[in-house]
């Protein structure tokens, strides 16, 4: 499975953001979908995960109220739009897939991760 980022980049302080992640490749069905970030000398924490099959949304209390994460099924892809932004939310933005593959006639499930995004905001 392959993830692509596109978005993030430098913001002033109180702008949006979009980032976006498409998933591609051989998998049965993707269960979550998900962003996680972790800024300089600080841990990964969550920023948004969305479920499949009514498993709903969740965010970080830190982003609540200012940050949307919607899912294409169609292009398997999750978009992280990202408003109001505080120089807390600069960080290295992770995403985040959790799938089940089918292989050698059997279902397994698999996590992936890629790396790639930076967002900085400036005060």
């Amino acid at each position: 499975v392959q993830l692509v980022e596109s978005g993030g980049g430098l913001v002033q302080a109180g702008g949006s953001l979009r980032l976006a992640c498409a998933a591609s490749g051989k998998f049965f069905r993707i269960n979550v979908m998900g962003w996680y970030r972790q800024a300089p000398g600080k841990q990964l924490e969550l920023g948004a995960t969305i479920t499949s099959g009514g498993g709903g949304t969740v965010y970080a209390d830190s982003v609540k109220g200012r940050v949307s994460a919607t899912r294409d099924r169609a292009v398997d892809t999750i978009y992280l739009q990202m408003n109001h932004l505080k120089p807390a939310d600069a960080a290295v933005y992770y995403c985040y897939a959790a799938v089940t593959e089918y292989y050698s006639g059997r279902f397994r499930a698999e996590n992936y991760w890629r790396q790639r995004t930076h967002v900085t905001v400036s005060s």
